[in-house]
């Protein structure tokens, strides 16, 4: 694939992005904007870590990824970083060296003697290109893919990490990196909102989330599984959050502020006889190279543009709906990018439209 083209559009936003601050480099540290910058080249070795094995430093006339010995022979030789259209500076790893940033750097994470620029790079990375939207698109029904098969594997007797293992391993096999993965059964998905997997067995319900990556860009979902008949109150809950979902992504429109989306979520759990349940968690908000980059609270002036990435999940005590959504040209719906063909679903009419939301899986 030839990178160059969306390389240089990207460094173009950059640079436009330094002259707005005065600024003599942009030092990119996270593994989240070394994918951006770098069209989806992944530094993270320790999945658990923010800052990669490689960094990026942009300046008005030139782009180098710094790393050391040990990543050196990956970056140029599997993901072709000169051929993208960077320099490659590799230093010992036993002592490596600073990278050159002038007399007036800014970075994307709160760095000494650089000015942090950590909201501005979320902002301009949140705006995907056409060839990105492509990828989420193809990430999103991967992430579908995986999560169909591993749910439809779940049997009661196994444990939370059993289940886990399975939903990791179905996501592997689908070229994505599980970066989350957060199970809860039966009492305790009405306990705790991030449910990291245990040894409890499973009895009768399940709940599985997912936030899967590949070539820096993040897909969220989560679907429930219930074995013998669906308890009313269960039923009730799930039809209720469906309705606040459904309300949420229609408003999923250019223009919508993330402080008018979060107004949304109050007035639609409130009309679905649940006013409080968004004050247990946070109701999602734009994503991208982030599970999510900008979260919906009050005041929050993030505003949709089309072709950026939204990731809802609504929850009330017991159940949760979650997908992963484009921000359509004005007018039209939002497309849900991990929507799982033949999943049990709850047509809910938003504005004259219907949109489908999951409904829990009952297996008899």
């Amino acid at each position: 694939m030839d990178y160059s083209s969306e390389v240089q559009t990207k460094l173009a936003r950059a640079r436009a992005l330094m002259a707005e601050h005065g600024l003599s480099a942009l030092w990119l540290r996270t593994v989240n904007s070394v994918a951006w910058i770098t069209g989806g080249v992944d530094v993270a070795v320790n999945h658990a870590d923010t800052i990669g094995v490689a960094s990026v430093v942009i300046t008005p006339d030139a782009a180098t990824v710094y790393t050391n010995t040990i990543e050196g022979p990956r970056l140029r030789g599997e993901d072709g970083v000169e051929a993208r259209g960077f320099a490659l500076k590799v230093s010992p790893w036993e002592g490596e060296q600073p990278p050159e940033l002038g007399s007036a750097p800014g970075a994307d994470v709160p760095t000494a003697g650089a000015k942090d620029l950590s909201r501005a790079v979320k902002i301009v990375r949140s705006r995907l290109l056409p060839v990105e939207v492509e990828r989420f698109r193809s990430l999103g029904r991967a992430c579908g893919v995986a999560m169909n098969a591993a749910i439809r594997r779940v049997r009661p007797g196994m444990t939370e990490w059993q289940i886990a293992g399975v939903l990791a391993e179905e996501t592997y096999a689908q070229g994505v990196t599980p970066i989350v993965v957060l199970i809860a059964t039966d009492e305790r998905i009405f306990r705790y909102r991030h449910p990291l997997p245990t040894g409890k067995t499973l009895d009768k319900y399940a709940m599985l989330v997912l936030c899967g990556r590949r070539e820096g860009l993040v897909c969220s979902v989560t679907r429930l599984v219930h074995f013998g008949p669906l308890p009313d109150e269960i039923r009730r809950k799930m039809d209720a959050c469906a309705q606040v979902d459904a309300a949420i992504i229609a408003a999923s429109q250019p223009g919508a502020s993330l402080d008018a989306l979060f107004k949304t979520l109050q007035d639609a759990y409130a009309r679905a006889g649940f006013a409080d349940e968004w004050k247990l968690h946070h109701q999602g908000g734009t994503a991208g190279y982030a599970a999510r980059e900008f979260i919906a609270v009050p005041g929050e002036t993030e505003t949709l543009e089309p072709g950026m990435v939204c990731a809802w999940n609504p929850s009330i005590t017991g159940v949760k709906s979650e997908d992963s959504v484009l921000v359509p040209q004005a007018g039209n719906m939002p497309e849900i990018v991990t929507a799982i063909e033949g999943w049990p679903t709850q047509p809910v009419t938003v504005n004259g439209r219907t949109i489908a939301r999951p409904l829990i899986l009952e297996v008899s």
